[in-house]
């Protein structure tokens, strides 16, 4: 379950809770944010103009044979250009959104607005151009220009993006939430949102009717009170987000009464878990019929462009990256072979799109007597049916504990994803038995195709839950877009640099 972006709403410690009481006033919070924001312009600023000066570089002075060179430079006239679309570009940004709480710090969807606003802006340029005739721009400079201001601006956020997940680690700039509901969908995002620091919501506690005031659920967070006591816990504990658990508020009107009681509150933002929507990772439309909207189910997870350009990034990372991997394959078969007896392919049934059974390639890692050899450590076993992981697995072979380490071992999966049965990001793929774990969610998980990593892999691997494996193959599912697959794909060099829960 993916939370929305708080934004920068608080300055204060972790331990800075004296009494309950988080140790931050409005007015520090508004000048912290105020400061992120300047940090933001002023990235985009000098990130804007560094590109523009690039694409005349590129342009004009680096003869790349790709343009037409006969073009003569002038570079008076694009530093001026420069100068003046700065303040433009920096108007574009603010009309898309890009220095608004809720559009920052939460997910990737910040990184499509700066795609969608630096594109907005070279059409405007483009349309300015055609209707006025003396104003000529270069071609290859626009679009460069274009590559280049996407590229910088969008690192550049990432930069202080990190900067800002740096603090939160350190309990700085995160919002105090509260929990209304303290059932199992109420615990499960509270347990989520204390796993991940960097999403800005501290979780103060809960308000529940049926469990007593003061009773402690896991790691110190307790129930605060009822929800007749709201008002008085919002006021006394500082509270600026209020997450309803859905699925724990019986009462239609009691969750209109929140609604009504603090959705136009400045000071505290109302969220609502999706509950039965939770189950449905399909997608959802709303359409009217009579003026009456109603919510409709989508067939299918990914269609249209989103399928179109999630096979792209397949095919323009996986085909040039065998090339370049292919003498590392042929070190790593010959090792395998030189280790132990048996294949250097291990072949692993598991489910595809739609429930399609299909091979997926391995390096073998284990001893080709595995079974014999398990067979000898019975207490081993009950621990494999149940994670279908092993942490210390005698059957492992010494070559094939560096695969697993480094991962190495799931590369000939590039060619799974060649043809059609993988791609590089995606939910976990699971054997055909394992499809029980999944109990509800199954009808969702068999939508799209298996992952090489995933979000499972860069929230540490093995070390994961199954249960918590599950979810987040369906916050996957239920968030899919191209800017998570590539926030996937480079935690996952980071991940797999170091090694972490891979066993």
């Amino acid at each position: 379950m993916k939370p929305s972006a708080p934004g920068i709403n608080s300055l204060s410690p972790k331990n800075s809770l004296e009494k309950g009481k988080p140790a931050h006033r409005p007015l520090v919070r508004w000048l912290i944010w105020i400061e992120y924001v300047f940090a933001l312009l002023v990235n985009d600023a000098l990130l804007s103009l560094l590109a523009f000066r690039l694409a005349y570089l590129a342009r004009f002075e680096l003869a790349i044979p790709l343009f037409r060179l006969e073009v003569v430079p002038y570079q008076p006239y694009y530093s001026s250009l420069s100068v003046v679309l700065i303040p433009v570009w920096l108007l574009i940004f603010a009309a898309f959104g890009l220095y608004r709480r809720q559009n920052l710090l939460g997910g990737t969807d910040e990184y499509a607005l700066v795609a969608r606003s630096t594109t907005i802006g070279m059409l405007i340029l483009v349309v300015f151009g055609f209707l006025e005739p003396e104003f000529i721009i270069a071609r290859g400079w626009l679009l460069l220009a274009w590559g280049f201001s996407l590229l910088f601006i969008s690192f550049g956020r990432l930069l202080l993006r990190r900067v800002i997940y740096f603090l939160r680690y350190r309990g700085y700039f995160v919002s105090s939430a509260l929990i209304v509901g303290a059932n199992d969908e109420g615990l499960s995002l509270a347990r989520q949102l204390g796993s991940w620091k960097t999403s800005g919501l501290e979780v103060i506690g809960f308000v529940d009717k049926k469990l007593k005031p003061g009773t402690v659920l896991f790691d110190n967070v307790r129930v605060l009170g009822n929800t007749d006591q709201l008002d008085d816990i919002v006021r006394e504990y500082d509270i600026e987000e209020l997450i309803l658990a859905s699925s724990a508020i019986s009462s239609h009107d009691k969750m209109l009464d929140i609604f009504q009681n603090y959705g136009v509150d400045s000071k505290v933002n109302v969220r609502m878990s999706s509950g039965l929507y939770e189950i449905i990772t399909t997608g959802l439309t709303v359409k009217e019929f009579a003026y009456v909207p109603l919510v409709g189910v989508n067939k299918v997870r990914l269609a249209g462009m989103n399928r179109l350009m999630k096979i792209l990034l397949d095919y323009c990372v996986v085909v040039p990256g065998l090339i370049l991997i292919s003498p590392l394959l042929l070190l790593i078969a010959i090792l395998i072979k030189l280790d132990s007896p048996g294949t250097v392919i291990h072949r692993r049934r598991v489910m595809g799109v739609n429930g399609r059974v299909f091979d997926a390639y391995k390096f073998r890692t284990m001893h080709s007597n595995g079974d014999a050899i398990l067979a000898q450590h019975p207490e081993l076993q009950e621990e494999l049916a149940k994670n279908y992981k092993l942490k210390d697995d005698p059957r492992v072979t010494r070559v094939g504990k560096v695969l697993r380490r480094l991962s190495f071992d799931e590369l000939p999966q590039l060619i799974n994803i060649l043809k059609g049965d993988m791609s590089l990001v995606g939910p976990r793929m699971i054997s055909p038995d394992e499809i029980e774990k999944y109990e509800k969610w199954d009808i969702n998980l068999l939508t799209v195709r298996p992952g090489l990593t995933g979000l499972w892999q860069v929230s540490g691997r093995s070390d994961v839950t199954y249960k918590e494996r599950v979810r987040l193959d369906m916050h996957y599912i239920r968030n899919y877009s191209l800017w998570l697959d590539l926030q996937i794909l480079w935690r996952t060099i980071s991940v797999v640099i170091k090694g972490r829960g891979a066993y």
